[in-house]
């Protein structure tokens, strides 16, 4: 007789920035649960978490940030489509019935990644997050047989705003970040070393400063008296 495949089921019930991580991290605090008394000896779990913009609104200020991710908010009953927030493994170890896992994913503040910019789009509220689970168990009472992780294992979560901002702040407090190529920088780093500046600050000041268009001339008002002029008449050979 077929042996009845182990209900998994996925909750997950918190989420908070590690402080300690070498960069950017999130903790997500997930429940796993494989019925009564159903003895699981190991799990190989892998989750894809994405982003799901349609599952919350947005004000005015937030659809400007997004703009460049779904264009104006008249199309985004087209391009307001799921964005991949992040792929992680995690090894679940021995439990009867149900457990609780810690699920640490690793974040990017590189602008560059669509992910990055709907969280820093976002002034206040949450971010819906759909994760989708896959993997292999090992389950058994008496042994152990290996069965797959459904494919159609799930679960929503809503990412507060602030712990995002929480995350960032600790890493890159009052800064951000951009990723360049190398011979971009390698002109940067030149143009810093030609003028002496002592910040990448200051070299990137100092060249919006330069790019700034001139400030226009004010028109003459009626009654404005011009600077008088003197003209020397040149004589003659």
């Amino acid at each position: 007789m077929t042996p009845t495949p182990t209900e998994l089921g996925f909750t997950c019930n918190a989420v908070r920035a590690d402080p300690y991580a070498a960069g950017p991290t999130l903790v997500f605090r997930l429940r796993v649960t494989a019925g009564a008394d159903v003895r699981v000896h190991a799990l190989a779990l892998r989750c894809q978490l994405r982003i799901e913009p349609a599952r919350r609104d947005y004000s005015g200020t937030e659809a400007q940030g997004l703009a460049d991710l779904f264009g104006e908010r008249s199309r985004w009953g087209n391009t307001l489509q799921p964005v991949q927030f992040a792929q992680v493994s995690v090894m679940v170890p021995s439990f009867t019935g149900e457990t609780e896992i810690d699920l640490v994913v690793p974040c990017t503040y590189d602008m560059d990644i669509a992910s990055t910019r709907y969280f820093n789009a976002l002034e206040d509220g949450e971010a819906p997050l759909l994760m989708l689970f896959s993997g292999t168990a090992f389950t058994g009472a008496g042994g152990f047989r290996v069965e797959p992780v459904p494919w159609d294992r799930e679960a929503s979560y809503r990412l507060p705003a602030t712990v995002w901002r929480e995350m960032v702040e600790q890493h890159f407090p009052g800064c951000g970040w951009l990723r360049l190529p190398r011979d971009t920088m390698a002109e940067l780093l030149a143009f810093r070393s030609r003028h002496s500046l002592a910040s990448w600050e200051a070299t990137v000041r100092a060249l919006l400063d330069a790019a700034a268009p001139e400030p226009p001339s004010e028109p003459l008002r009626l009654g404005t008296v011009l600077p008088r002029v003197t003209v020397s008449e040149r004589t003659a050979p």
